[in-house]
């Protein structure tokens, strides 16, 4: 037992002292601009001895490296990402300043007075830097700081207050769908099956208007096709009539 007991001693110290080498690095990235980008990203570090884990914001473009200071140094991480000439590392500080865009397509935002309810909520949330509608195409262009906030967090308040946002894109191979559906369809799973679909790109589901958004691909499907899918999928969508928005009259 004393046998036993001394051994469990030296395995947890030899631990101990392993974590003890155990530091992480932090830095911004700023050729990393998708989930392709920190692929190639990790397998560029993960070549260097040492490295015990890495995780990426592709918002915010850093890399969070673990490493074994034993075995490895922060200037030949550093060295080693500057070699690839696209992926150099910066310094990055948590008071940065990181302005991001995104454009959202909120089909359910109709006039004037839907936008100043966004807007009015949107400024009481930190990192917002400025918003831009365009309510003729049911589009909304957002800036803000990453590093306070996030594309997630900003779709989340827009659920709340009732809007279906989805990525928006101008190109002329994308398009957009939005469909009411059951109470009991407005989920999750919902939104992994027709994410699953030939051409989608994003989907959304609001539980106020039970509605469904679907960012899709013209040259991969038509807005035709994709609703046979989604009923196909077993969901029981349905393109609702003309919109006579309420807000509107409150003026």
């Amino acid at each position: 037992m004393k046998r036993m007991l001394l051994g469990l001693a030296l395995v947890l110290t030899t631990l101990g002292l392993q974590a003890q080498n155990i530091d992480t690095l932090t830095v911004r990235i700023k050729g990393m601009r998708c989930e392709e980008c920190a692929h190639k990203v990790k397998n560029v570090v993960k070549k260097l001895p040492g490295i015990e884990g890495i995780a990426f914001n592709i918002e915010r473009r850093t890399a969070s490296i673990a490493y074994d200071t034993k075995q490895v140094c922060t200037d030949s991480i550093e060295a080693r990402l500057a070699a690839t000439g696209r992926y150099k590392a910066s310094a990055y500080s948590p008071q940065d300043t990181i302005i991001r865009g995104m454009g959202l397509r909120i089909e359910d935002m109709h006039c004037q007075n839907c936008y100043n309810r966004i807007s009015q909520r949107l400024q009481t949330m930190e990192g917002i830097d400025s918003m831009a509608p365009h309510l003729d195409k049911h589009y909304i262009f957002v800036r803000y700081d990453a590093n306070r906030t996030c594309k997630a967090d900003i779709r989340r308040v827009l659920g709340g207050l009732g809007f279906t946002p989805v990525n928006y894109y101008s190109g002329p191979k994308v398009d957009f769908a939005y469909y009411h559906i059951p109470a009991d369809k407005v989920t999750q799973e919902t939104i992994d099956e027709v994410l699953m679909l030939t051409g989608v790109e994003d989907v959304n589901v609001n539980a106020k208007q039970h509605s469904l958004a679907v960012t899709f691909f013209t040259d991969e499907t038509s807005a035709d096709q994709l609703l046979k899918d989604i009923k196909a999928a077993g969901i029981d969508a349905e393109v609702p009539p003309a919109h006579e928005c309420k807000e509107e009259k409150k003026d």
